[in-house]
């Protein structure tokens, strides 16, 4: 796979593997082995990049996906980057199935919660250690300083910032050099396209996640599908409902349509239009089927022009379009 660079010098593939759904939010967590099989042929197919968190699992076994990633993925350690999150946690009062987040930058929680994902990652250091949600009661420069002491250990090479705006990356970075921002942007949630500007001066990364709007992209969802209520986070997005599939149709079309004509699926066209925007962003879908691995990884070679962009671009600032899951509520402490 080809590769790119985030921030001055992290190279990773062109598109990475964002592992939360093998263990939480797509329902009930998938079986270790599976998983574990699957891990290994990402990196054969070329993916180098691959995306935790601390909190990703299930409410018996919370940390599900480090431990996960640190059994499958040792063999190839010196091979990949590796990529997880620290400073947040869910609130386990709430009967939502997306539980609200409660969000810790903390020094002290952060230089704790490296040790247990190194632990649990089976590694000395982490390619990418992010923090999770920005923690309004903390001023970011704290959390950057913490940040910048695990550089200066060794314990992480590269840190990052989920979810974040200008002026927060900025007071941010003054502190400890930002690798890359991690935050949602897809077809359908292109919020964060206007942080651009500063990114490419500051020379910082964009992953982005949920580049598919939570699989709605690839087209296959139609309003007989069903999501477990109790464990998959799409139950109760509201793309997937009866009346956004009928709203978005016209957008899902031209999507289609494009595809065909690029000899490529919607999904890799909606990659790949992110990828040609500019030469730093980095989508990480997830998934749990090697087909959709696959066909993930080949988006990168699909070729978009200038003017095609524009055209995707003016298509989805006209054509009707449902409300888009913007992420868990946050919570102050």
């Amino acid at each position: 796979m080809k590769k790119r660079v985030l921030g001055k010098d992290l190279e990773v593939s062109a598109v990475g593997l964002g592992c939360m759904g093998m263990s939480h939010a797509y329902g009930p967590a998938a079986d270790k082995e599976e998983m574990a099989e699957l891990l290994s042929r990402a990196v054969e197919l070329g993916y180098t990049f691959f995306d935790t968190a601390e909190v990703y699992g299930t409410p018996d076994n919370p940390h599900d996906n480090e431990e996960l990633l640190g059994k499958a993925l040792k063999p190839y350690r010196d091979q990949i980057v590796l990529a997880s999150k620290c400073g947040i946690r869910f609130n386990e009062t709430s009967d939502a199935v997306n539980k609200p987040l409660i969000p810790d930058g903390r020094p002290e929680t952060v230089k704790k919660s490296v040790e247990g994902s190194l632990r649990r990652l089976r590694t000395d250091h982490l390619d990418l250690y992010y923090i999770h949600r920005i923690d309004r009661n903390i001023p970011i420069e704290e959390t950057a300083g913490a940040m910048k002491e695990l550089i200066e250990a060794g314990k992480i090479t590269h840190w990052g910032i989920s979810e974040a705006d200008e002026a927060t990356i900025r007071r941010a970075h003054a502190v400890c050099p930002v690798t890359a921002v991690q935050n949602r942007y897809s077809m359908m949630y292109r919020d964060y396209e206007a942080l651009f500007p500063v990114l490419e001066e500051l020379q910082i990364g964009f992953v982005a996640f949920s580049p598919l709007a939570n699989g709605f992209l690839t087209a296959k969802y139609n309003k007989e599908s069903k999501f477990e209520k109790e464990t998959d986070y799409r139950s109760a997005m509201p793309q997937f409902t009866p009346e956004a599939i009928d709203k978005n149709q016209e957008m899902i079309r031209y999507i289609t349509d494009m595809a065909d004509q690029k000899n490529a699926t919607p999904a890799q066209l909606s990659l790949a239009w992110m990828m040609t925007k500019k030469p730093w962003i980095v989508p990480i879908p997830g998934t749990r089927e090697y087909g959709r691995l696959l066909e993930n990884a080949q988006a990168a070679e699909v070729e978009l022009t200038e003017q095609e962009i524009k055209d995707i671009d003016q298509m989805l600032d006209t054509v009707p379009m449902s409300e888009v899951f913007g992420g868990s509520k946050v919570e102050s402490k």
